[in-house]
Order: structure tokens, then sequence, then C-alpha cells
């Protein structure tokens, strides 16, 4: 029987045993990476910076991109590293650091986008108490108990899951360490059951979430139907469409990763699943949001302005001072 002592390892499911496609694989997983990097910390600088995105939604955006930034940097780089080392193997404490991580981080961006979608709620159906409902101690309220509440639900599980003892052999069949996978090694059933029971707590409570969101954006519907006005119905319909559009993508990808029929699963088509919800999702997040929010576009385009053009004048300062003076370029004898 094997447990946490005997076995130092784990084999993760590797993208392919092509040295190209695994060249191929980590260049994208670098660009994709790259790119949520560049896009969540523009939107973490330019909501720091700018007193006019100093707002409950602002203040939320900023926590649901240090969430996408924490997805990202918790599975790609071992994935690159794995695949740019034509390796697939992960250390028994590595495993259990990154399933830990992912689950903390998926967790409070699932409470983040619920909080959220309460945000858009109150400002559209209860505009005169958005003052109070969603003040900044409020919201610092919310924002604790999301990551609090994430915090402990990835502990418990990580905690559980990896005190069960190991009998089916190493080989997980996923680019990176998820419950499901490991619990398939395991040999102990009343600890699989433990992590079962675990599972279903933490899935009705993301369905309770879910009831939420679904019940909120219907009395945000209805209220939209009620304005008279063309124009009026459009501006609310933008401000509520980015975080309709991820939490949809959020929600569909990660159930259809999880209850997807057995007889369709396959190796390739587990992994295009769980890149969709691990890797793209989080990286298409800031995309989705600056796109629709025109306050951000433009303190974003502000920055980036202001970056090149203090940028520029200190190369031509730069080039000017040396040709003014020659002498400090010519070498001393």
């Amino acid at each position: 029987m094997s447990n946490s002592s005997s076995m130092p390892q784990f084999l993760l499911l590797a993208f392919s045993d092509r040295r190209e496609l695994q060249l191929l694989h980590f260049w994208l997983f670098l660009a994709i990476s790259l790119a949520a990097l560049l896009a969540n910390g523009l939107i973490l600088s330019a909501v720091a910076c700018d007193h006019h995105l100093h707002t409950p939604m602002g203040f939320f955006l900023l926590n649901l991109s240090l969430t996408d930034l924490g997805c990202i940097c918790t599975t790609v780089p071992k994935a690159m590293h794995n695949s740019l080392q034509n390796n697939t193997t992960i250390s028994y404490m590595g495993c259990a650091t990154q399933l830990f991580f992912f689950y903390f981080f998926i967790s409070a961006e699932f409470s983040l986008l619920t909080i959220m979608c309460y945000d858009r709620y109150v400002a559209i159906c209860k505009p005169l108490h958005y003052g109070t409902l969603l003040g900044s101690r409020a919201c610092a309220h919310m924002a604790a108990a999301a990551w609090a509440t994430a915090f402990l639900t990835a502990l418990l599980h990580t905690a559980n899951t990896f005190s069960l003892p190991l009998c089916q052999g190493n080989a997980l069949g996923q680019f990176f360490c998820e419950i499901p996978h490991i619990l398939k090694l395991s040999c102990s059933h009343s600890g699989y059951l433990r992590e079962i029971g675990l599972i279903g707590v933490t899935v009705c409570l993301g369905f309770g979430c879910f009831i939420f969101i679904v019940f909120s954006y219907v009395q945000i519907f209805r209220a939209v139907l009620r304005i008279p006005s063309v124009q009026g119905q459009h501006k609310v319909f933008s401000m509520c469409l980015p975080h309709l559009v991820v939490v949809s993508v959020f929600v569909s990808t990660g159930i259809f990763s999880q209850l997807k029929p057995p007889s369709i699963s396959s190796p390739s088509l587990d992994l295009v699943v769980s890149v969709l919800y691990s890797v793209v999702s989080p990286s298409l997040n800031p995309l989705i949001y600056s796109l629709r929010n025109q306050e951000l576009k433009d303190t974003i385009r502000k920055m980036m302005t202001r970056c090149f053009s203090g940028a520029v004048t200190r190369l031509f300062s730069s080039a000017e001072h040396s040709l003014c003076n020659p002498l400090l370029a010519q070498p001393s004898f």
C-alpha cells in the first residue's frame, strides 16, 4: 500500500509525445501567461492609480484580477517547465501545494463573481441604497469573507485528499494536480467517502451561489425591461454583460469538465476542457471586462500613453545629451 512516504512524485499527463508539439505547447503557454500577466497587471495598476475607479466594482475587479493571476501562476509554470524539459513528474509536496492554491484561487474567484453580481443587482434594482449596502467597509468585509472561505475550502480539501493512502499507481490523467484524479488512486473507502462528502458540501455552496446569480439577473432583466428608453436599456445591459459572460464561461467549462458523460470522455478532450477552465478562462477575463468598461479603457490608454511618452522623452533626451557632449563618448587616454 502506497502513501505519502513511499510516493515521492506523481506523473502528470503530457500534452504530446512529440518534441515539436511539446515546444509548441511551451511557447503557446508562455504567450498566454505573458498576455494574462500584462492584462491583469494593467487592470490592477489602473484601479489602484485612478480615483475614478475607486468604486465597489473597481475594488472587486481588482480582487478578481488577483485570482486570475493566481490561477495562471499555479498551473502554467509547471506545465511549461515539463514541456520544455520533456518531463511529466511533479513532487508529492509540489502536487499538494499546486492543488491547494488552485482550489484557493478558483473558490475565491467564484465567490467574488457572486459578490459582483450582488453589486450589479443593488446598483440597478436598489440604486438609492447603493451607498449604504456597498460602502467601503461592507465591500472590505465581503472580499475578506470570500478569501477566507476560499482558504478554508482549499485547506480542508487538500488536507483530506493527501491524507488518503494511495495504492493505484502515481499517474494522474491531468496536466496539473486535481482532486478527482488523485481520488482515483486512493485505496481507502472511508477516506474516499469523506472527501466525496466534502465535495458535496462545496458543490451545494457553489450551487447556492449559482442560484443567487440567476435570481439576481432575473430581477435585473425585469428592472431593465421597465426602463422606457432604449438607450437606458442598452447602458444597463452594457454594465452587466461583461460579468454575465465571465460567469457563463467559468460555470459552463467547470461543470462540463466535471460532469461530462463518460461516453465522450477521452484524454485529449479532458486536456482541452481543463485548459479552457484553468488557463483560457482566467486569461480572457481582463479582456472581457475592459472591452465594455469605457472608464477602464480610458485609464489604461492614458497609462500606456504616459509610459510611452516618458520612454520616448528619455530616449531623445539621452541622444541629445550625447550629441551635445561628444567628448563624453570619446575614450580618455
